[in-house]
């Protein structure tokens, strides 16, 4: 069961996100100070069998979907918000057989665009795997994603 209101919603969210599921991510935290997702250490994201490193597209999977569910601790309401820019920045592999979280929050929101920064990290927050910033354009309430979404995007702006 869910701590909060705002945790909710995004276990929700994430429930709807095939891939997360596919990679068995799970909210840990929301709430005004950002959001933090797992990605729990598996065989199936190692991207080097001879280190045991994680694969990078497992990891920006993990800081893009923080990044961009970071917008609902931001938001009054909720909003389709898809990534207009992620930067990542690797400091050092992550250790096989342990759990990886990403943490995000957004520092400022316009009418348009939502900025947001994070990091992935194992054990200590402090000893960070990567570092994430992110744009994310702001589409207003009024559009809900699913399937179909992007031909009714084109079609709602005369496309």
């Amino acid at each position: 069961m869910s701590d909060t209101p705002l945790k909710a919603m995004a276990e929700r969210f994430l429930s709807a996100l095939r891939h997360c599921q596919l990679l068995q991510m799970r909210v840990h935290q929301a709430d005004a100070d950002g959001m933090t997702l797992v990605l729990p250490w598996s065989p199936l994201i190692v991207g080097n069998p001879q280190t045991g490193a994680v694969h990078g597209g497992a990891l920006t999977t993990l800081l893009d979907t923080t990044c961009g569910m970071a917008t609902l601790c931001a938001l009054p309401q909720f909003e389709v918000c898809p990534t207009l820019d992620l930067r990542i920045d690797y400091m050092h592999p992550a250790e096989a057989g342990k759990d990886i979280y990403g943490h995000a929050q957004c520092y400022r929101v316009t009418r348009d665009v939502i900025f947001t920064r994070g990091t992935a990290y194992q054990d200590d927050p402090d000893q960070p795997i990567c570092q994430v910033v992110g744009t994310f354009m702001r589409l207003g309430q009024a559009v809900r994603g699913g399937i179909g979404f992007g031909k009714r995007l084109k079609t709602e702006q005369g496309r």
